[in-house]
């Protein structure tokens, strides 16, 4: 990939970073002379349809939206079946790297963050996109300090009716941002990014998101049904109208969160001059209540529907029973949905659902069945193990990455290393081959970058410092100087000096001890 030209504009440099669905890469537009960042769709999934589909939404949604706070995208297309996207390339670093260093952010510059990502939502929002995919990773800091909001890469049209990015237990996004809606696999819209944003800000003010666990699954569910706990009760010191904008944002029910980014771009403003907030807690019915409300009243239907059954009628009816979907819970849980059933238990090993959680239920979810029948549920083992492959180094990142898929792995970095290798050729593997690794666990790799050192040719013959540059892949110029202190045939000069890093392919000029007549001495 490293040098290859995308229609005949886009020179392709080294990997910047990987994603789910594509590749990033440093590039330079050869038209206009700059620097640019391009995202290419992954060779393993360009032959699927659908995320193909998927990639090519991301540029329209995203090649839509100008503004100062949002990664600029100039272009996309398509060069020889790969999909790309040319974006701004930001010199920075992201939020969650800043997260990661474990330091405190001040208030005041938190404060700011969250009023630059709301001045960029609006925007998008005012143009039909919301991004779904509000979080740490996809908030840039530039080296100046501007926040710029990245990567649209799940971000769909508002009017892409019924829309929505998950299934049963694969989840898209970030668990400890996702929205309740978002959870659940229903439709999601402004308010969606208001409650990830609200997530965020969290953690900012707080120190920690607002629900962690140990999956994203035990997260996911904490979402749509745990209670949140007050930022005051794990940080006194916050101001008293950042926590209600904060308990705003994350209210599960939609229609109880700021309705639009402005909104709560307004009492963001309030709060930072120190004034109260319009925006009220709506006091909701607590999910307990509405449980044993909804619990009584279906019993009292089920009860009339039997009497009416077994007084109308002088035969038994079993009746049938909708049977509730438990996968992803424990056994004990699980169980306790399915009090009239006999229960069947199988274990597997299941790369999605976590381990000791129901994987699967047969019959499925909402059948309907005859109250005492059998259930079988089968019970996660975890994802198991597998081995990292013999066969990567020396071969090409993309063939590498076919590999890895195949064996359950993924690529979590790739470090461009200097090299004499073919750009784009893998040297080393993190963990190394053989290593036992779980299923879905990440590995480092270290690629070529298509550039090597100069090595020091100083005082090397002229045939042993060609033969090395000429190693090495490198073009050699010679040039000649002569010093009589030095024996000739010998290198006297280089440039580039040793050291320096260049291109393959690119020349090296050696200036080799030679005598010539003007320099020769008359024999007496």
């Amino acid at each position: 990939m490293i040098n290859k030209v995308f229609n005949g504009r886009y020179e392709i440099g080294e990997m910047i970073g990987t994603g789910g669905m594509a590749d990033v890469f440093i590039a330079e537009d050869i038209r206009l002379h700059r620097k640019v960042a391009v995202k290419i769709l992954r060779s393993d999934l360009a032959r699927d349809p659908s995320f193909v589909s998927r990639f090519k939404k991301e540029a329209m949604a995203a090649g839509g939206l100008t503004n100062a706070g949002i990664v600029a995208v100039y272009d996309s297309g398509e060069d020889g079946g790969e999909s790309y996207i040319v974006m701004e390339l930001v010199n920075g670093f992201t939020l969650r790297e800043l997260l990661q260093q474990n330091t405190s952010i001040p208030v005041k510059e938190a404060v700011d963050i969250i009023v630059e990502i709301l001045e960029a939502l609006d925007y998008s929002h005012s143009k039909g996109i919301i991004h779904r995919d509000i979080k740490p990773g996809n908030i840039m800091i530039t080296n100046t300090g501007q926040v710029k909001v990245m990567d649209f890469g799940i971000a769909r049209a508002l009017d892409d009716v019924g829309a929505t990015m998950t299934n049963t237990w694969s989840v898209v996004g970030t668990a400890q941002y996702l929205s309740p809606e978002q959870a659940t696999g229903e439709s999601a819209d402004a308010r969606s990014d208001i409650y990830s944003l609200g997530c965020l800000m969290y953690e900012l003010l707080v120190g920690r998101p607002p629900f962690i666990g140990d999956t994203p699954v035990s997260i996911a569910f904490q979402h749509v049904s745990a209670p949140l706990v007050a930022p005051s009760e794990i940080n006194p010191d916050i101001d008293s109208h950042l926590e209600t904008i904060i308990k705003v944002a994350l209210c599960k029910d939609p229609n109880d969160r700021y309705q639009d980014a402005s909104a709560m771009l307004a009492d963001m403003r309030l709060a930072i001059r120190g004034e109260p907030v319009t925006t009220k807690i709506r006091r909701v019915k607590s999910r307990r209540t509405l449980l044993i409300a909804g619990a009584i009243g279906l019993f009292t239907t089920i009860l009339i529907a039997t009497l009416f059954v077994f007084t109308s009628s002088n035969s038994k009816v079993i009746p049938s029973i909708q049977l509730p979907n438990v996968v992803g819970l424990t056994e004990s849980a699980a169980k306790a949905l399915l009090p009239n059933f006999t229960i069947n238990i199988r274990h597997a090993t299941d790369s999605q659902i976590p381990k000791d959680r129901i994987s699967s239920e047969f019959p499925l979810p909402s059948t309907k069945v005859l109250a005492g029948s059998s259930v079988t549920l089968t019970i996660s083992d975890g994802p198991g193990n597998v081995t990292v492959p013999m066969n990567i180094v020396g071969q090409s990142l993309t063939d590498v990455r076919k590999i890895l898929s195949a064996a359950g792995l993924t690529i979590s970095q790739t470090i461009p290393v200097d090299s004499n290798q073919v750009p784009g050729t893998v040297l080393a593997v993190d963990p190394s081959a053989g290593s036992i690794l779980t299923v879905g666990s990440g590995v480092q790799l270290q690629i070529s970058s298509g550039n090597v050192q100069v090595p020091n040719l100083l005082g090397l013959s002229d045939v042993q410092a060609i033969t090395t540059l000429t190693q090495a892949g490198f073009l050699v110029r010679t040039a000649s100087a002569y010093d009589e202190t030095q024996p000739l045939g010998i290198v006297l000069a280089q440039a580039p000096d040793e050291g320096s890093t260049e291109a393959i392919g690119s020349s090296v000029t050696i200036t080799i001890n030679t005598q010539t007549m003007e320099t020769a001495q008359p024999t007496p």
